[in-house]
């Protein structure tokens, strides 16, 4: 510092000084920006223009059909569908928001029936169903293990069979 007046010291402080305060503002300016910027839409088009009407659209036009579309749809016939329906509904059956209707329990067998059909991925029950890969995640092995839970008596399993085998070796 030989050679600077007081003056130019003064002069430098107040300019680093300002500019710390003028970086601040600009920080703080982001921030705000950030806080208050376009909220976007959490759901897309397609799911935001689904309805239960539509979902049910395409079961009501395979059921309609003379010539066993329903059966080709999901391998079993329409008495088979409406009798494990009856079974698993409460189990699968969620209620609706105040944000979003509930995805019906038809829906959701339906989906889940298909997706053991014909082994498509998420994506494509996504675009036939309208319903987004996430749901149809959840979905798929809720059902299946409510059909596990309802038909447990119905059905024998390897790991049954396995077990039962082992049991009466030992004993």
């Amino acid at each position: 510092m030989i050679g600077m007046d007081s003056e130019t010291i003064t002069a430098s402080a107040l300019l680093l000084c300002s500019l710390a305060i003028y970086s601040y503002a600009l920080k703080k300016k982001r921030i705000i920006q950030k806080k208050h910027r376009k909220r976007r839409w959490w759901i897309t088009t397609i799911h935001r223009n689904r309805s239960s009407a539509t979902m049910e659209k395409l079961l009501n036009e395979l059921v309609a059909e003379p010539s066993d579309e329903f059966k080709k749809f999901s391998r079993m016939s329409l008495n088979d569908f409406e009798y494990l329906l009856s079974r698993i509904s409460r189990r699968i059956s969620k209620q609706d928001t105040q944000l979003r209707k509930a995805i019906p329990a038809r829906i959701r067998l339906a989906i889940t029936l298909r997706y053991l059909a014909t082994g498509d991925d998420y994506g494509s029950l996504h675009y036939l169903f309208k319903v987004s890969p996430q749901a149809i995640s959840e979905i798929i092995p809720e059902v299946c293990h409510a059909l596990c839970e309802v038909l447990k008596d119905e059905i024998k399993t390897k790991f049954h069979f396995f077990t039962h085998l082992y049991t009466t070796r030992i004993y």
